[in-house]
């Protein structure tokens, strides 16, 4: 028996277990940073590995999180999108076999199950929408959801149900809930008082899920605002090629100023608490503004998932489905800020961090060896 977090070597000597975390798109990385700094806290070792795509590696600076860079971004074509995770896959093969990982943990890595099913890595991939495309071929492997999703029935996910971990809250509590604003960001932004600042963020063009009528609510959610005085649009695009594709159809908000694009990496959870509102065509940034208590709009028109679903029968979440509803439903206010946001203990990164745990030392889940104890 060795003690928990710890694994001998040929020579008998003690060393960490590894966790191998893969980040493959920007709101991985604060999901991941608290579940990295709790489990190094409880004596495990972290590799984290990154894709250089959507601000990944820009963000992972900003927030100090060590990460080796592995691929990139190949295209939004199905033909590209294979490809490039064959490419993927074969350049972190060599530090894999070197690191040795115990468990693999993404949220939806496809090239961290992809290399840790060909080498025998456990893994644990998360989901907090329930219709991604491939969900069902990780069936062989453990699946960490939300309580909201793992109460839907099961065939949205095509998973057994005992290899279905849970967690309560929404997966933006993991660091909604640590969250400490920097005010600076204003003078940054060279945001005035009277401004009543919106942050826009377009919607996912290049993903398998996006409808085009997403893009017709941006353009009215883009005329509206540019007609309202004192609002100031900060818009965050996906990619410099979204962002070229705005300015050019947009031209006049550009250099009016009506719209901005930081120059800089900012801190999305910073913008969003200093912002009135927020609009977006994006499920993370509209669970953050959730999850911070900030009024907050979706012209997201995929297939509705649980979560939003939930965000939005509670009041926390407007669904804008028509250029009408942009113009009639949505507030142009100034919000009182609070000092800090409130913490309520949110228990979501415990349990997320113990599942981990769970698998890596027994292979199974916490509330499972729990239930077999007393049985």
């Amino acid at each position: 028996m060795t003690p928990n977090g710890t694994n001998n070597n040929h020579n008998g000597t003690m060393h960490p277990k590894k966790v191998w975390i893969d980040l493959e798109n920007s709101p991985h990385v604060p999901f991941f940073k608290p579940i990295i700094e709790e489990l190094e806290r409880r004596g495990y070792s972290v590799l984290v590995t990154a894709r250089d795509c959507f601000q990944v590696c820009e963000l992972a600076d900003l927030l100090h999180v060590r990460y080796k860079r592995v691929g990139r971004h190949y295209g939004k074509h199905m033909v590209a999108k294979l490809g490039g995770l064959g490419v993927r896959t074969l350049q972190m093969m060599p530090t894999i076999l070197r690191e040795k990982p115990d468990l693999g943990v993404s949220h939806g890595s496809r090239a961290l199950f992809l290399l840790s099913s060909l080498l025998r890595i456990p893994t644990i991939t998360m989901f907090d929408y329930e219709h991604v495309k491939w969900a069902g071929f990780a069936r062989s492997s453990w699946i960490m959801v939300p309580d909201i999703i793992a109460d839907q029935p099961a065939s949205a996910m095509r998973i057994r149900k005992e290899r279905v971990l849970r967690y309560p809250g929404i997966k933006e509590d993991v660091y909604a809930s640590s969250f400490r604003p920097d005010p600076s960001i204003r003078e940054r932004l060279h945001l005035l008082p009277d401004d009543i600042v919106v942050t826009v963020r377009p919607p996912a063009t290049e993903a398998h899920y996006h409808n085009p009528e997403s893009d017709i609510l941006l353009d009215s959610v883009l005329d509206f605002l540019g007609q309202r005085p004192n609002t100031k649009a900060i818009l965050l695009p996906r990619t410099a090629k979204q962002e070229g594709e705005l300015r050019e159809k947009w031209p006049d908000l550009f250099s009016s100023g009506k719209v901005v694009v930081p120059d800089h990496v900012v801190d999305g959870m910073d913008l969003i608490w200093f912002s009135d509102l927020v609009i977006s065509g994006g499920g993370t940034m509209n669970r953050e503004a959730a999850a911070l208590g900030v009024p907050v709009y979706s012209i997201f028109r995929g297939k509705l998932g649980a979560v939003d679903k939930y965000l939005a029968e509670a009041g926390r979440l407007t669904l804008l489905l028509t250029p009408e509803d942009v113009r009639s439903r949505i507030a142009l206010v100034h919000r009182h800020m609070d000092v800090k946001p409130k913490a309520d203990g949110r228990p979501a990164l415990q349990s997320i961090v113990e599942n981990i745990v769970g698998i890596m030392e027994s292979g199974c889940p916490v509330h499972n060896r729990k239930q077999r104890k007393t049985s």
